[in-house]
């Protein structure tokens, strides 16, 4: 029921206000104090409503955020002294789509434990309900302000930036604030909360961010920002309008948040430019699954300085264990006032990556087959998330797909004729397992 990004799937059909009571009835089991928020999907007040209700029946008291990065309302769950925070979000997938996710005071995520634990109590529905005298309070509160302080307070200003932010419709809107606040001329795109996203899907890939990355090469602007809707996510344009791929920004912060002798936490599809970069610096990488909740596990280690995701999770463990994408866009623009991204983007190097899909009504019995057969031909195997392969030349990874009846295969080489060779290799493991 939980996956590692909470509950998400079709309002009406998988995400219900049921759910949501239940949901709050489970989480009201061992709290006292819940933080809750939402982002602006259309469904998101009356799964609020319900996931409140479902607190409340338990005793919990419930501090409401509304509308409200996940950030904020994960950020605030220490900050109000609470248990537990939950945010009403699908993040970065369509409107249709709705989901409840859960975070720790740490503001991390909640771990394979904790979500198995919830998942448990609700398939169970056996709530213990207080009488009417024993029922949660629900108060109403923001925690924006304080935010955007803390947002103000993490980057050196005055920036002397020209920004444009794409808030994706969504409810981001403390980075624009945050920017205008370190000294930046901001210009928004698709700034009203809008649960339809009607200025651009939600996910802030370079396809759907063309308009924003169109608007910086064109104008005198020194960077571009985007997020998805609930503003755990940020990608960026540099000043002369190139849409900065994920491993790209990835080796920008770690190298920055990192000191040599340090390590960074990324997921095992991450390129191994990425780790080169790094490498140079004295910084080493520690993989981990796909997923910000376990680069957050990982980012919580003593010596990992920063945890990144290409997808555009960026986390900072001296601030939060939560993606914060609006301190993601106020650290790039502190990056991009010190040296142009244009001109830093340029150090670090890109090698050629290739994917492929296999169709397959088994992926289990494949991936087994699949991890029996590297294990006899190869050195240096991971199975962190799927059967990662390392060589000379670079990696493969073979890789279920969890919504499609797929093998997802990725290889990335240092030289195109290796990656190819890598790739194939990787197919004909997939293939004859099938």
């Amino acid at each position: 029921m939980f996956g590692t990004s909470g509950i998400r799937g079709p309002v009406g059909d998988e995400v219900t206000a049921d759910l949501a009571l239940r949901v709050g009835r489970a989480l009201g089991a061992e709290t006292d104090r819940v933080v809750v928020g939402r982002d602006p999907r259309g469904s998101g007040e009356l799964l609020a409503d319900a996931l409140a209700a479902g607190l409340r029946e338990l005793g919990t008291d419930v501090v409401d955020l509304g509308l409200a990065a996940t950030p904020t309302v994960a950020r605030a769950v220490a900050w109000r002294d609470a248990d537990a925070g939950a945010v009403v979000t699908a993040s970065h997938n369509p409107p249709e789509d709705n989901g409840i996710k859960l975070w720790q005071p740490s503001g991390q995520a909640y771990d394979a434990e904790g979500r198995q634990r919830m998942t448990e109590r609700i398939e169970a529905d056996d709530p213990d309900l207080e009488p009417w005298d024993g029922i949660g309070e629900r108060t109403t509160a923001s925690d924006v302000d304080r935010h955007l302080e803390t947002l103000v307070d993490a980057v050196d200003g005055p920036l002397d930036l020209t920004v444009a932010v794409d808030v994706g419709n969504g409810a981001g809107g403390v980075t624009p604030d945050a920017l205008v606040e370190l000294g930046c001329e901001v210009e928004t795109l698709n700034a009203q909360p809008d649960g339809r996203f009607p200025g651009r899907p939600s996910e802030p890939t370079a396809e759907n961010c063309a308009a924003l990355a169109t608007l910086v090469e064109g104008g005198d602007y020194d960077l571009g920002i985007a997020h998805d809707g609930d503003a755990d996510r940020m990608r960026a344009a540099a000043g002369d309008g190139t849409f900065l791929a994920g491993d790209v920004l990835l080796a920008l912060f770690a190298a920055d948040a990192a000191a040599a002798g340090q390590r960074v936490a990324v997921p095992v599809d991450t390129s191994l430019a990425v780790e080169d970069f790094l490498a140079e610096r004295d910084v080493d990488v520690t993989r981990t699954p796909v997923g910000d909740v376990y680069v957050a596990e990982a980012a919580a280690e003593p010596d990992v300085a920063f945890g990144g995701e290409p997808s555009g999770a960026w986390i900072w463990p001296e601030e939060t264990l939560c993606p914060d994408g609006p301190l993601a866009a106020v650290r790039i623009a502190a990056l991009a006032a010190e040296k142009p991204l244009e001109d830093r983007i340029d150090e670090i190097p890109t090698y050629p990556i290739r994917r492929a899909n296999v169709e397959t009504d088994d992926k289990a019995a494949v991936m087994a087959a699949v991890e029996d057969s590297v294990f006899e031909r190869y050195d240096s195997v991971e199975t962190l998330d799927g059967v990662r392969v390392s060589t000379d030349a670079g990696w493969f990874l073979v890789r279920a797909s969890g919504t499609q009846p797929l093998i997802r295969v990725t290889a990335e080489a240092r030289e195109s004729d290796r990656a190819e060779e890598l790739l194939a290799d990787a197919r004909n493991l997939v293939e004859a397992a099938r």
